[in-house]
């Protein structure tokens, strides 16, 4: 029995020492590198730290297609926005007057635009909108600049003048047509430019003024050449009509110089002038033994005049007391070409 017991305690202490031997490896493996790395794994990823991550605020911008005025700020930042459309706004304006093109920025003409309630209300439209530009204009301020142009751009006209006779033949200054501004359309034009954002050229135009005179329809003009007994009638510079008459005495010569036509007298009476030839004299009425014969034109020489005369045979001489005589049918002829103011030159020749 006792060496029973003593197999079974060795056998006992055999295990015990396997055991031993089994546990120590386990402990041994446990603390090994694996173990090790695994715990030098664990401890930095419980250790790492991420950096805070911040997403910035995106700006505000316009919505899609929206316009304000003639000018697209879809997608744009309110800010930009005015600044684009104020760019644009203060493009100068092109004015176009015939061949001329004058540059004006709005300023000049008292325009501002509401640019600010323009984008408030852009920035808040839907997408596509249209917002209008309003423009507010100064009082006066684009009348007073189109009253400037009209001074630069008038031209007045100029007639055709009568400076007097070269070589015993009329002479007439060219006559030249004027201009005014049209300027109450020419306002209406750049206001509605201005309110419209339009740059295209904006036309303003002139109207023309025609002289009161030409060379061409002067009207008729007298040169009676004394000492050659011819009444020369013209119009304007050119020879019209040639007709005899008969000029004053020595005694009593036709005056020299120009004149005018001051009356004008159909059937005329015949005063005795103060003159001693004509002393003692009465008047005579119209008829047929009038001296004046049917006409009188008379002069702004005083006492003198055209007339015709029962006496048609003094024609081609020195023959009356100063007034130029000529034949009743030619007198009655020219009466109904002339008019009172009509100019009559009276030449030596």
């Amino acid at each position: 029995m006792r060496g029973m017991r003593r197999g079974v305690l060795i056998v006992v202490s055999a295990l015990a020492c396997l055991l031993a031997g089994l546990f120590s490896a386990a402990v041994l493996a446990a603390n090994g590198p694996l173990a090790m790395l695994q715990t030098t794994t664990g401890t930095t990823a419980t250790t790492t730290t991420t950096a805070p991550t911040t997403t910035a605020p995106q700006a505000e911008l316009m919505a899609d297609g929206v316009f304000i005025g003639k000018v697209e700020v879809g997608g744009l930042t309110p800010a930009y926005a005015a600044v684009l459309v104020k760019t644009q706004f203060d493009e100068p304006l092109r004015i176009r007057f015939g061949r001329r093109t004058i540059l004006v920025t709005p300023q000049r003409l008292g325009a501002a635009a509401r640019i600010r309630l323009a984008v408030d209300q852009a920035r808040r439209a839907q997408p596509n909108a249209r917002i209008p530009l309003f423009v507010t204009l100064r009082a006066g301020a684009v009348s007073r600049y189109v009253r400037a142009l009209a001074k630069r751009f008038d031209k007045p006209a100029r007639s055709a003048e009568l400076v007097g006779l070269r070589d015993n033949r009329p002479w007439i200054t060219k006559e030249r047509t004027g201009r005014v501004l049209k300027q109450r359309p020419a306002i209406r034009a750049i206001v509605a430019a201005l309110r419209t954002h339009t740059r295209m050229p904006t036309l303003i135009r002139a109207e023309r003024v025609d002289p009161s005179a030409t060379r061409a329809r002067f009207g008729p003009i007298v040169v009676i050449r004394r000492e050659s007994k011819v009444l020369n009638l013209y119009r304007g510079m050119r020879l019209w009509k040639r007709l005899g008459v008969a000029t004053g005495t020595s005694d009593y010569p036709t005056p020299i110089g120009r004149f005018s036509i001051a009356t004008m007298q159909r059937h005329p009476w015949w005063y005795p002038p103060d003159s001693d030839w004509a002393k003692g004299e009465k008047p005579i009425p119209p008829g047929p033994g009038n001296p004046l014969g049917t006409r009188w034109m008379g002069l702004t020489a005083p006492g003198v005049g055209i007339h015709g005369t029962p006496d048609a045979a003094s024609i081609g001489y020195s023959a009356s007391h100063g007034c130029i005589r000529m034949r009743i049918p030619e007198a009655e002829w020219l009466f109904t070409r002339l008019r009172v103011g009509t100019p009559v030159f009276i030449v030596r020749a």
